[in-house]
């Protein structure tokens, strides 16, 4: 199976010390956000989950204890021989190690000013940090996210160009991909960004134009979901951003996914199906967020964490019922040696 952690939230950056106990422990759960007396016990553990998907604004918190347990895998890969040579991680003996999983790393990072992500580090900061984590997994599990993109007097085109230009200048040799998507107004974004305005055609036709022109001198193919599939006349990716065919390449590996387990959008053919996180947790405050309902929600939330509950917010209730998630690996055994 694949295993999100940030379709609902940013756990890298304000809940590190919780995944790393729930890595410890094993397993984690998860409150359904449309009926909140039902959890979802997942397992943590590489021969369930195929991939290991993490979404970020921030991944600076996680950096060192990352680098910490790289090392102390590969010193196990080298005092056990045999299993260092296993293209499977669930064939090593995996403890609570996170270099046991394949993981995939998707991090946003945007020109935004603090009037639209008050609480976003600098952007310089998180380039840096992209590298560091980069050279950690590897750049065939980073993906760059440049969205949403939207205009105003602030941010126009011409800011968009040139500014996309310099940070994938700053990134290359990090990642080979890079996901763009126009903003999309959800009633929460109508209702906390509400001078924001989706983009006219043309616009958009300009932007990805020379994004994608910007994007293949800098080594990165460019992605955009849930996109008008007119964008494939620039050589953009349409299908998706978390997509099967997209982690068989990053790990050639070939996954044998289940018919539905993909998005219920039709338009993507991104695996989003199962996710660690809550809803109203994530404490960068942007303007055009879909995942917070307001910020005095989100407070409130982040006071009732506790890094040693099996949850991300309070602690599972007696009245609770929690069930095991169906978990099962889709890995074939099937090395795809790069093709």
């Amino acid at each position: 199976m694949i295993l999100n952690t940030g379709n609902r939230t940013d756990i890298p950056a304000f809940y590190s010390r919780w995944f790393w106990n729930r890595l410890k422990d094993g397993f984690a759960m998860a409150r359904n956000p449309m009926a909140t007396g039902r959890i979802t016990k997942f397992r943590l553990d590489p021969e369930v989950v195929d991939v290991l998907s993490f979404c970020t604004k921030n991944p600076a918190p996680m950096l060192a204890e990352m680098a910490r347990q790289k090392a102390a895998w590969e010193h196990s890969q080298q005092v056990d021989s045999s299993k260092a040579q296993t293209c499977d991680p669930a064939a090593n003996d995996a403890g609570q190690n996170l270099f046991a999983f394949r993981q995939m790393w998707h991090v946003t990072i945007t020109p935004y000013g603090r009037d639209i992500e008050p609480y976003v580090p600098p952007k310089e900061d998180v380039m840096q940090s992209f590298r560091q984590l980069a050279a950690l997994v590897g750049p065939q599990c980073t993906a760059w996210r440049y969205d949403p993109v939207f205009l105003s007097e602030t941010y126009d085109i011409d800011f968009h160009l040139r500014t996309f230009e310099e940070m994938a200048a700053t990134l290359e040799g990090a990642t080979h991909q890079c996901i763009i998507s126009f903003i999309d107004l959800y009633e929460k974004t109508k209702r906390n960004f509400p001078e924001a305005r989706r983009l006219a055609a043309e616009e958009e036709a300009i932007l990805a134009e020379e994004i994608a022109k910007s994007g293949e001198r800098h080594g990165m193919k460019i992605y955009a979901c849930c996109e008008d599939k007119a964008l494939t006349r620039y050589g953009i990716d349409v299908d998706g951003c978390m997509t099967k065919e997209g982690l068989e390449s990053a790990f050639d590996i070939t996954l044998d996914v289940p018919k539905g387990q993909q998005t219920s959008r039709p338009i993507c053919k991104c695996l989003l199906g199962s996710d660690i996180g809550a809803y109203n947790t994530c404490g960068h405050g942007c303007r055009y967020c879909y995942a917070n309902y307001d910020r005095r929600t989100v407070e409130i939330n982040m006071a009732a964490h506790d890094p040693d509950s099996p949850l991300l917010v309070g602690w599972p209730q007696p009245e609770d019922i929690i069930t095991d998630a169906r978990q099962e690996s889709y890995y074939s055994g099937q090395i795809t040696m790069g093709i």
